[in-house]
């Protein structure tokens, strides 16, 4: 019972960036999609950033809570957008880059993320900084972390995941179709994969990895500027 006041301080920092990677990553499908001649997403509504149109609530809420309560990577999901491929402009071209819309924003987030931490580290020897810029400082942190895990987690080509959908549009049209029907099972297979301790090692580096090649790039940049 003791840990119950830091768990709710802890998921007042932690549910803003995971609630805006999640939600934000959902809406650029519909937003891509619309631009490439698919509106379903537009007329159902789901083109807003009110959490309401996208909460899950298991994959949203209560899976994020479970995660940070046991100390392990955060992640989630929300509702996904609704998209039918058959009336975009080029069905298979349109279907990859609707796909890749979703973990290319979360990437875009993380490096923002990067940014604005490089521009509020200095302020956190400041006086103010345990009222403000260290609970920021927090968050823009999480917001790192979760959008390189959700933008690399969904670039797994498997079905029905963002790279899976990706894989299928650069497969021959023999392979795309015979990969699309175990699209079903697609959930149960990458399960068993997280069972394995060996994937989720080479996955936790992954991540890792990217985030340190986006922290290098931008630190990079932002000396030659």
């Amino acid at each position: 019972m003791n840990n119950i006041p830091q768990f709710v301080a802890q998921i007042s920092i932690a549910a803003p960036p995971v609630m805006f990677a999640i939600i934000l990553h959902e809406v650029m499908h519909g937003v891509v999609a619309k631009a490439l001649g698919d509106d379903t997403a537009a007329r159902a509504g789901r083109l807003t950033l009110n959490p309401i149109a996208h909460v899950d609530p298991f994959g949203t809420i209560i899976l994020p809570a479970i995660l940070l309560f046991a100390g392990a990577p955060v992640f989630g999901y929300a509702k996904p957008v609704p998209v039918d491929y058959r009336n975009l402009h080029n069905p298979r071209t349109g279907m990859m880059m609707v796909a890749a819309a979703g973990p290319l924003t979360n990437l875009t987030l993380a490096a923002i993320s990067i940014v604005l931490l490089l521009l509020i580290r200095p302020h956190l020897d400041g006086p103010w900084a345990p009222s403000l810029w260290v609970p920021i400082f927090e968050m823009l942190q999480i917001s790192l972390s979760v959008n390189v895990g959700l933008g690399i987690f969904n670039l797994i080509p498997i079905l029905p995941l963002d790279g899976g959908r990706v894989l299928v549009g650069f497969l021959p049209y023999s392979a795309a179709r015979a990969m699309a029907r175990f699209e079903g099972v697609g959930f149960l297979l990458l399960f068993g994969l997280l069972y394995f301790r060996g994937f989720n090692l080479a996955l936790g580096r992954i991540i890792h990895g990217v985030e340190e090649v986006l922290v290098l790039m931008i630190v990079g940049i932002a000396r030659m500027l």
